[in-house]
């Protein structure tokens, strides 16, 4: 046996149903497409979410919400969390830079720190935003709350 004498499987393999090669065929005329409508036109495509003529379930439902598209979010770090990489890292300064090396943020992210947890070091921290209470306790340790 060798490539040049290969088949498929009896049976496996069936004609294409040929259409449209005049009365004699069994398939001409409308050539399987039914009388009238869009669909028996040639060019027609069903548009998408088109159910028959009927009310589209994206028409149906009620919609609801506002997305505002000005808005800024921020990825939020508390200060436990900036206390652990502090006390894993042997830092005095956390920057953007230094919270993306760690996983913290990726690089597109406006970060905010928020003032849940205990913070023990002195630390200087750079970020788009601070809550009151962690600039409250960022200040009472000594250290700087520093807005980019």
């Amino acid at each position: 046996m060798d490539l040049s004498n290969l088949k498929p499987a009896q049976g496996s393999v069936k004609a294409s149903k040929r259409i449209g090669r005049g009365q004699g065929s069994g398939r001409g005329g409308t050539s399987t497409r039914g009388h009238k409508g869009a669909k028996s036109r040639s060019g027609y495509s069903q548009k998408i979410g088109f159910e028959g003529g009927q009310m589209p379930l994206y028409r149906r439902v009620p919609k609801y919400g506002f997305r505002n598209i000005n808005r800024i979010e921020y990825r939020s770090i508390n200060l436990d969390v900036i206390q652990a990489l502090v006390s894993a890292k042997n830092v005095d300064a956390v920057d953007i830079d230094l919270l993306i090396e760690s996983g913290l943020a990726a690089k597109n992210d406006r970060i905010k720190i928020l003032g849940r947890g205990e913070l023990t070091a002195k630390v200087d921290i750079k970020a788009n935003a601070f809550s009151a209470s962690a600039v409250k306790a960022i200040e009472s340790k000594g250290g700087q709350a520093i807005k980019i």
